[in-house]
């Protein structure tokens, strides 16, 4: 490993939310400077911590806006310890040359899981039967209570999570239909069908793995629910946005639903101390839980991981494989040379000026890579040791340049 231009003693690292601590001793082994921290913090709180940061990790109630990052003059990447980014304002992080890394694998099991084990739970409404013999009440009830072997189960967005759920069901016996806004392969006997309303006319139960986007805002709504089947279930342990909260409520309250299982919301606490307040409280044979889908040991240590990894790769050579809002570029270290990373406005002209510059100090590229996307092109060059801080100042002075650096 060539010895990079900015020590890692010199490299601060900020962890926010109580990052597992596999994340915190890989950096610190690393020999990065790092702070842990428990909380988030508040706007305001950030825009101060942040002015000093190279590196920031967060997982989901941090929100990296516009406004903060103008105060993150010296921030390279962020990393994301969740499968989502959008607590991140992923494009204006992409034009102050920041790349923004998640990790979209690590709790998929996690929540795979936990929904197959709602599914069990809402057709025998044992949550109600748990809660009530807490209470010292003994109700012993087959009525409305079901196996879910045979039944049908509907899928919304048939991505890593929904694809996994598909696959344990089918070993519960349940049929699989599932509903993606692109064509996917199924796995095992699912099967793909052309809208989502046939989905939700077909299935028993419903479990939503959406990303947050305007076009899923709200998509569950009085329509969606007067078209399940009635004394059908919806699970959602993809985004609180997805599904309106108070036409859900009217939906159960009217036995249309005979349940549900939620474990995200619009608006949640911001940390364990705050009272949680939601329309759906105290209705019968629904499951409340606070956004613990992917909170298990094994995911929260797999995320730990992910993201480390890809964090640690962009700062030793520059790799973005996985990033979000960077093209993906992953070059092998190129020993005997150095490495100008450059960010840039994606006009046409730039890779010739930046050419242009090499051949006018008479320097030798040994390797070139340039990816590109609507907004910007992220170009890594490999060339001659003796005219590297010439050719850095060149190309960081170009107007088209957000960010330039020597890595080593």
């Amino acid at each position: 490993m060539p010895k990079l231009s900015f020590s890692r003693s010199k490299m601060k690292i900020l962890l926010l939310e109580n990052i597992h601590q596999v994340a915190v001793s890989t950096l610190k082994t690393e020999g990065f400077q790092i702070e842990a921290l428990s909380e988030a913090l508040s706007e305001a709180e950030l825009k101060k911590k942040i002015a000093d940061v190279h590196i920031l990790g967060i997982r989901s109630k941090t929100q990296i806006t516009e406004s903060v990052l103008k105060h993150a003059s010296k921030l390279l990447s962020i990393g994301c310890f969740c499968i989502g980014t959008n607590q991140v304002d992923i494009k204006a992080a992409k034009l102050k040359g920041v790349s923004v890394f998640n990790a979209p694998f690590s709790n998929t099991r996690s929540v795979a899981e936990m929904v197959l084990a709602e599914i069990v739970m809402l057709a025998r409404q044992l949550g109600d039967r748990n809660k009530e013999l807490h209470e010292g009440v003994w109700k012993k009830v087959s009525k409305n209570c079901f196996e879910i072997r045979g039944k049908t189960l509907g899928i919304i967005g048939y991505g890593h999570i929904g694809s996994q759920v598909s696959v344990l069901a089918e070993s519960f016996g349940m049929k699989v239909v599932y509903y993606d806004v692109i064509t996917k392969m199924p796995l095992g006997n699912s099967h793909q069908l052309k809208t989502m309303d046939q989905v939700l006319e077909q299935s028993d139960f419903v479990t939503l793995h959406v990303p947050e986007t305007p076009q899923t805002k709200k998509m569950f709504k009085a329509e969606q629910f007067k078209k399940m089947k009635k004394g059908s279930y919806l699970i959602n342990a993809s985004r609180g946005s997805v599904v309106d909260i108070e036409n859900l409520a009217a939906a159960l309250k009217a036995n249309h639903l005979a349940g549900a299982a939620i474990d995200v919301f619009p608006e949640e606490p911001e940390s364990n101390n705050e009272k949680f307040k939601s329309s759906l409280q105290k209705i019968p044979n629904l499951i409340l839980t606070p956004h613990i889908g992917g909170s298990t040991e094994e995911a929260q240590m797999n995320i730990g991981f992910e993201v480390t990894e890809a964090l640690t790769k962009f700062i030793n050579n520059g790799s973005t494989r996985g990033s979000v809002n960077f093209p993906e570029i992953d070059l092998p270290i190129l020993h005997g040379s150095h490495r100008i990373l450059n960010v840039h406005k994606n006009v046409p002209g730039v890779l010739k000026n930046i050419n242009g510059i090499v051949s006018d100090l008479g320097a030798n590229i040994q390797s070139q890579y340039l990816g590109t996307d609507n907004d910007i092109g992220y170009l890594i060059v490999d060339l001659d040791r003796k005219l590297s801080d010439k050719v850095n100042d060149r190309i960081k002075a170009l107007p088209t340049s957000i960010r330039t650096r020597i890595l080593y």
